[in-house]
């Protein structure tokens, strides 16, 4: 017999894989934590009904995620990561060794063990001796932080139930002030193709947009994503994502990646004409 795993996008849409076997089913404080294995796209993360990753295409997001804004801040010494309690963000962080602090904030510990446990070469970068866990809320974390940080990723995928408070203008206010005077703050933006998710996007980009004098959204094709489309955000105090790109040094850097290459890095910042119309109509509520 055929089993199935689905989740459900729209009303009328789902993303369906088959399941070959179910790894491991627990509860956290938080949160409902799944590991499946399936044919097509091999071990993937269930968080409360919903994938947040699969063995896959997870090296998309990570790379995406961690390569833009370091390919663009001239001298990174320490990044705070608001989330990534998997791993696959750090494990990317840790290949450039001019960083010297990499804090990972995850209030769900058991989240970290469970991704220890089935998805071991991700959470390899959360034993990297630079990484620090915290095991606390974020938005409380980052109350207590002023001019600390070179880059701040929030890895917080969905603005739902305990991660709620990351997506809002006191956390974009508090991730402006936790910033250096030249600080780079990256945030998941969503997928905006299905109508139900518009709205999401369009309020992050807002309170962002009024936040950081230099608000820019990239995209990617991740293909567990809604859609198979996701946005980024780009915030920083003073550089532009293309404008103050270093093509030059980050390809003499020579790093090993599967997806984000330095041209890619400037045509993912090329967005489809309805979601540039959709990020303008913010805009202009500034």
């Amino acid at each position: 017999m055929d089993l199935w795993f689905s989740e459900v996008h729209t009303p009328d849409v789902k993303l369906s894989l088959r399941t070959a076997k179910q790894l491991y089913v627990g509860k956290s404080e938080w949160q409902d934590i799944e590991v499946l294995d399936t044919p097509a796209f091999g071990k993937i993360l269930i968080l409360n009904g919903h994938v947040l990753f699969s063995d896959a295409d997870d090296f998309v997001y990570n790379e995406m995620t961690v390569h833009v804004p370091m390919a663009v801040h001239p001298n990174p010494k320490k990044v705070l990561v608001i989330g990534g309690g998997d791993g696959g963000v750090a494990q990317v962080l840790t290949l450039y060794p001019e960083l010297e602090q990499i804090d990972i904030v995850e209030p769900d510990e058991m989240l970290v063990e469970v991704c220890r446990e089935y998805f071991p070469d991700f959470a390899a970068g959360l034993d990297d001796p630079r990484v620090t866990i915290y095991y606390q809320n974020g938005l409380r974390f980052l109350r207590n932080c002023e001019d600390d940080y070179d880059i701040i990723i929030n890895d917080a995928t969905d603005p739902f139930g305990h991660t709620e408070g990351l997506f809002t203008k006191e956390f974009y206010g508090n991730s402006y002030r936790a910033l250096k005077e030249d600080g780079i703050m990256i945030y998941q933006h969503g997928s905006p193709f299905f109508d139900e998710d518009e709205s999401a996007c369009r309020s992050m980009h807002r309170k962002v947009n009024q936040a950081f004098p230099i608000s820019r959204v990239y995209q990617a094709h991740i293909p567990t994503s809604p859609a198979g489309y996701w946005l980024f955000g780009f915030a920083s105090k003073k550089y532009h994502p293309v404008k103050d790109f270093d093509k030059k040094g980050w390809k003499k850097r020579q790093l090993f990646t599967e997806y984000y290459t330095a041209n890619l890095h400037i045509g993912a910042f090329m967005l489809p004409k309805y979601v540039e119309d959709i990020l303008e109509e913010e805009e202009r509520k500034k």
